[in-house]
Formats: C-alpha cells, structure tokens, sequence
C-alpha cells in the first residue's frame, strides 16, 4: 500500500500549471477547412432530396455543439467511427456502386478499401486508449489501497460488474440493437461507473455497506474520487485546456459521417465529382491523422499526470482517519469467537489480524466453521496456527458462520489478539425510479477518469 502521508488530492489550480508543461499543438488548419467543405457538399444534397427520420436526426446531431465531457467526446468518435465502417462495408455500399459499372466506381471502391482501413486502425487506437487510461487509474487507485481483503473486495466488486455490463451489451447486440443503441448503452454504463466512483468517495449507494469496512482506506483517496468529477472540479482544467482541439475533431467526424450517409441514399441519382472525392479523401486523412495525434498526446499527458500532491503544494492539510480495529486477551487454555449470521447468499466474510508481540513470538490457532439450520457444523477454514492472517470468502450458504481463535494449546501465555472482522452484504446495484434516473443523469457533469 503506498503511502499518502502528508499528500492532499489534486487541484484545478495545480493541474493548470501542470498542463501548462504539456501544450497540444495547433491542430491543422485543414481540420476547420475541410469540415466546412463536406459540410457544403452536405448542404448540397440536403437540397436534392428531403431528409428522412434518420439522416434528420443526424443532421441535428452534427449541427449542435460537441460535448463537454472529454470522456463523451471519445465515445462519440468511436460510435461515429464505427457508423462509418459500416457505411464502408462493401455489402452496404449502394448497389450501382458494388457492379462497378464506370472506371469511376472502380477508383472509388479502391478508395474507400484504403479509407476503411485507416479508419479500422484509428479505432483499434481509440479503443486501446480508453481500456489503458481506465486500467491505468483503477491501478493506481488501488495502489492506495490496503493491500489485504479490502482491495480483494473492491477489485472482486469491480470485475462483477463489468461482467454484467459486458452481458447487458451482448444482450442487445444479440436482440438486434443498433450500433446507436450500444453506444447509449455503453455511454449509461460509463455514467454510472462515474456515479459509483463519487459513491465510493461519499460512501453512499452501492458503497454504502462497503465503505463502512474500509478501514485504513486514506480518507485522501476517497476525497479524491469523490470530488474529481465535480463541474468546477480538477478534471474541468483538463477540459478547458484540451476540450477545444478534441470538439473540433467531434465535429469533423459527425460530419463525415452524415455526408456518408446522405451520399449512399442519393448515390444512383448523383454521382460525387472529382473535386468532393478529394475533398472527402482528404478529411479521412487528416481527421484521422489527427485525431491519433490527439490520443497519443492525452496518453502522455495522463500517464504522467499525479493523482496527489504534498499539502504544502496544495496549501492544506488533510487530516487523518481514525482506525477501528478491535483488540482483545486470550487467556492461556481459552479460545475466542466471534459469531455472523449471514442473511444473503455470495455475502463476503472477511477478516484480518494479528498478534502483539512481546519479546517472544506468538502464534494462535484460527479456524473458520459454518452450523447449518441442522445444527451441524461444516468446516470452512480448516484449523492453523498464525502470527497473523486475512482472507475472505464468498459463501454459499446463510446461515451461522462463527470465526475461532484457539489458545487452548497454551498453557501459561495469553495472546493479545488485534482483529477485524466483517461481513459484508452481497454489492447489488439498485433500481432506480424513472424520476431517480433522470435526476442522476441532470447530476452528472463531469468527465470520468
């Protein structure tokens, strides 16, 4: 467990001069040129043919503003990403241009073949970012943490829930769900990892019975994830120093995107003309030139980013919390229990402790035992003599678990036992009401980490 002492949570003031080391260059002025040239082409065909639902609701989509959220904007540039791949899929191609009928349709397939793959490659970039940036904070983290049952604990809650959000994706992809409806999907996800992260910190919803037993969690790391987020937060240093260049880029996308799409609906009717294929070929190009320029640039940027600073740094002090473990004497000749009763299946039973030593080093035997409503005992944890020890385990069963300490073997030294013992409720996300939902969504303001 590294050590937090005397270090206070990031802030938007020190970030502001951190970044200050780390200037993004200019984007290329063919990024804002180019994006008004497709979007004049798309202005044209907006005017040969009246839109439908859909490539209405695409044209309002790239006629807003980007959003704030850092984090938003990548989900944004890998939905549109892969909308286009899927435009450029030769089975979706209109089919005057798959028969390849004119020496121009054939130069034109040979282009989009090339523009597939440097869009494939951008977004094999794209998702490798997001999966190292959301690695690289959860790890450091839990760098923080007590490196015993109660990291155990966080990164076992962790693993289960991206589990079930990786089964509620595949449940709609399975069902029909469109590339539009996964990434809603997968954006809702990423909103409520953010809403776990400020729960974490505040020790509120899903956390609420988990937090309690972290003991010698820093109350420094649980100020930081709680208060990252906020709108006037560290992150919104990040967003207004790097936001600009990565709305720009958002914008070019949608954009290339809807012309696209208006194009293969209009394709047997008009033809592109030399001059909109070069246009259209060179904002693939410099788009996605840029945009991985942008990615290796923000990879950088956080790898090296710090989560904490000295309070001398910050201009504070953070204080220190309190720890609550339990200690008690074991009479030579005696044992100790300490009885749970378990009301849900997959609770967790966890334990940490240790001996005092004296001059002579001390051992006691420990053992774990579940009585079922029979009244017969099962062992769970079979007997062993420890100085110390921490586990966990998942049960199985409700039921009566009774945790024992043996000093029956001892006949003249007593043990002085320091423990903690927990069990802690199965972690179940709650429902939420409509009303609930909306009020959470209208909440959240921030970029996730």
């Amino acid at each position: 467990m590294a050590s937090t002492d005397g270090l206070v949570p990031i802030t938007r003031a020190f970030l502001s001069s951190y970044y200050d080391k780390y200037p993004f260059g200019p984007l290329s002025n063919d990024v804002a040129r180019l994006t008004s040239e497709i979007r004049s082409i798309i202005s044209e065909l907006q005017q040969r043919s009246p839109l439908n639902q859909g490539e209405s609701l695409l044209l309002e989509e790239a006629s807003h503003q980007p959003p704030h959220k850092i984090d938003e904007n990548m989900w944004k540039n890998r939905e549109s990403i892969e909308e286009i791949l899927y435009l450029l899929e030769r089975s979706h191609w209109p089919t005057l241009l798959q028969q390849q009928s004119t020496p121009e349709d054939a130069k034109l397939t040979s282009l989009l073949e090339r523009l597939k793959v440097k869009f494939q490659n951008t977004l094999k970039i794209l998702e490798s970012f997001q999966s190292k940036n959301a690695e690289l904070v959860f790890n450091t983290v839990m760098t923080y943490m007590p490196q015993d049952f109660r990291g155990t604990l966080i990164r076992q809650q962790r693993e289960r829930s991206e589990r079930s959000k990786q089964a509620e994706v595949d449940a709609l992809v399975n069902s029909g769900g469109s590339i539009r409806d996964r990434y809603a999907l997968l954006w809702k996800q990423q909103m409520d990892r953010r809403r776990q992260l400020a729960q974490l910190g505040a020790a509120t919803g899903v956390y609420r019975t988990l937090v309690k037993y972290l003991v010698g969690v820093p109350q420094v790391l649980l100020d930081f994830i709680r208060k990252i987020n906020d709108d006037d937060g560290p992150m919104e240093e990040q967003r207004q120093r790097y936001g600009p260049s990565l709305y720009c880029l958002t914008a070019m996308v949608l954009s290339i995107r809807l012309f696209l799409f208006l194009l293969w609906g209009q394709f047997e009717a008009r033809k592109l003309s030399r001059s909109e294929v070069s246009v259209f070929e060179q904002a693939v190009d410099v788009y996605t030139s840029e945009f991985e320029r942008f990615m290796k640039f923000m990879s950088e940027v956080l790898a090296s980013s710090p989560f904490f600073i000295s309070a001398e740094e910050a201009g504070s002090v953070e204080a220190r919390k309190m720890d609550d473990y339990k200690e008690i004497s074991i009479p030579a000749g005696k044992t100790y229990e300490v009885s749970l009763t378990v009301d849900s299946v997959n609770s967790y039973i966890a334990w940490d402790f240790s001996l005092v030593q004296g001059k002579m080093n001390m051992d006691v035997g420990f053992s774990v035992e579940y009585t079922s409503p029979l009244e017969e005992k099962i062992l769970i944890l079979p007997y062993h003599r420890y100085e110390s020890d921490q586990g966990n385990f998942c049960t199985c069963m409700a039921g009566k678990y009774k945790l024992i300490w043996d000093n029956s073997y001892a006949t003249f030294f007593k043990k002085v036992l320091r423990y903690k013992v927990d069990c802690i409720p199965p972690v179940v996300e709650p429902v939420e009401s409509v009303a609930e939902a909306e009020g959470s969504e209208e909440s959240l303001k921030a970029d996730s980490l």
